[in-house]
């Protein structure tokens, strides 16, 4: 089997979708379940976590009902303010679904550098163990060294770093992302998705040899056993069809194990996420 762990679902709103400028055009329509189930059927993948692009309970019940209606999406990463004083209502509220796996903040998006040192934010954080809730770390390359401290922090927490915190493929590997990724992998409650990295590449390359070096240093860091396949669709299309991002990841799983590709492929997503 194989489970994509990081694809999106919207209908297209042009205020609420605001982030979604001239510059990513492609992106101002709808996708649906009906649009990328027969996508993953082409390539081959199973089921799918559909993971919140808007921070609002509107987009957690919109997420969590297509998961209703549709058994191929296998669990919903959504979102509540976990800086509210009400995050352990709201929690339970949505907690009554039993596809809600995980909840993400989209930190990459905070002005402040500490944001995830916040007393507030890191009190919703400590709900999310005792409910068996992931939390999807969202950051970009510049707050990796918050994310280690938040995830010291949470020793019982599981945390998911999306998109390898976005490196800029085409400068190539950084320090600052090396030393970051390699701290975050020494945890042993983070997993990291290869996803989201076609989109972080201003040569819009599809060439797997490209990406290699980065995901590579991901697989020392964190391992075959926590390292998760995502395609991060549609968002993907504005550089690469879902089968040239699933070829990136594939030509250098397919080189593992097969014990180690059935990992990343699918039980790590099935443990990490409890499906």
């Amino acid at each position: 089997m194989i489970i994509d762990c990081h694809q999106h679902f919207w209908r297209y709103h042009p205020v609420r979708d605001s982030w979604i400028d001239n510059s990513m055009s492609v992106l101002k329509a709808d996708f649906l379940p009906q649009d990328l189930e027969p996508i993953l059927l082409a390539n081959g993948i199973d089921q799918c976590i559909a993971v919140q692009a808007d921070p609002s309970e509107n987009e957690t019940r919109f997420l969590l009902k297509l998961a209703d209606q549709h058994n191929f999406i296998a669990g919903v990463v959504g979102w509540v303010d976990l800086c509210g004083p009400d995050v352990v209502d709201r929690l339970a509220y949505h907690l009554k679904h039993p596809k809600l796996k995980g909840i993400r903040h989209i930190v990459q998006a905070e002005t402040d550098p500490a944001f995830m040192q916040r007393s507030d934010f890191q009190n919703g954080i400590a709900h999310l163990a005792q409910h068996e809730l992931v939390y999807d770390i969202l950051i970009r390359e510049s707050q990796l060294d918050s994310a280690i401290k938040l995830v010291e922090a949470f020793p019982d927490q599981i945390f998911v770093l999306d998109h390898l915190a976005k490196p800029q493929i085409h400068e190539g590997i950084q320090d600052r992302w090396s030393s970051g990724i390699t701290a975050l992998g020494n945890f042993p409650n983070v997993y990291a998705k290869l996803s989201g990295l076609v989109t972080e590449n201003l040569n819009r390359s599809i060439d797997p040899i490209a990406y290699e070096p980065f995901i590579e240093l991901a697989y020392r860091a964190f391992g075959p056993e926590r390292l998760l396949y995502g395609s991060d669709w549609p968002v993907c299309t504005l550089n690469a069809s879902y089968t040239e991002v699933k070829a990136i990841a594939a030509y250098f799983i397919n080189q593992l194990d097969p014990s180690e590709q059935e990992l990343i492929y699918y039980q790590n997503a099935k443990r990490c996420y409890q499906l």
